[in-house]
């Protein structure tokens, strides 16, 4: 007994994530975020170091040092794109990263922008993301309207279907007589409300 607790003690913990979703697609979408705020950082330093090579002809970037504290978003900022994160349903976490880095590239913003085009991207996908839950919603409502309104034990009581008793010729009539039919006419058969 004694040896099997031991053994236990030295499992290592469950990997598993105690978290939800919710809160592990806001961790996702934040760390994307500064991710492409450093790297916007590190591109426009690139491009200053570019220009002053080209204006002064020489190469002093071995020279520069930068500093450590880097282009940040305020708080009250941070906790409004947080917010807008948790509408974000899980499914549509990768989509957006995806958006989000498609936009980066086109546009190639500076540190500063990243935070405004990471914004209108989270603002696009929770648009998608209602538009496409009222037309379930609407589909649903549709679904069972139709099933109420169109059963087939309501329609049997209010009519009845007499599909010989009609003055229209049709195809199978002429076959029937072995006739050849002047022309092709197809109808529907004969509705007669019973009272």
């Amino acid at each position: 007994m004694s040896l099997a607790s031991w053994f236990r003690w030295n499992e290592p913990p469950n990997r598993i994530s105690q978290r939800n979703p919710t809160e592990m697609v806001v961790e996702t979408l934040m760390m994307e975020l500064s991710w492409q705020m450093k790297q916007a950082e590190k591109q426009q330093r690139e491009r200053e170091n570019e220009y002053r090579k080209i204006k002064t002809g020489v190469d002093y970037g071995w020279l520069v040092s930068y500093p450590k504290q880097s282009y940040d978003i305020s708080p009250g900022e941070r906790l409004q794109l947080e917010d807008m994160c948790t509408k974000i349903h899980p499914s549509y976490c990768g989509p957006v990263i995806l958006r989000f880095r498609q936009v980066i590239a086109e546009y190639e913003p500076e540190a500063q922008e990243v935070s405004r085009l990471f914004r209108s991207v989270l603002q696009e996908a929770t648009e998608k993301i209602k538009e496409e839950e009222e037309a379930k919603k609407l589909a649903r409502q549709w679904n069972t309207k139709n099933r109420t309104s169109l059963s087939l034990t309501t329609f049997k009581s209010r009519s009845r279907i007499s599909p010989f008793i009609s003055d229209i010729k049709t195809i199978s009539e002429d076959v029937e007589r072995g006739t050849q039919p002047n022309r092709r006419v197809w109808s529907m058969p004969e509705f007669r409300n019973t009272k």
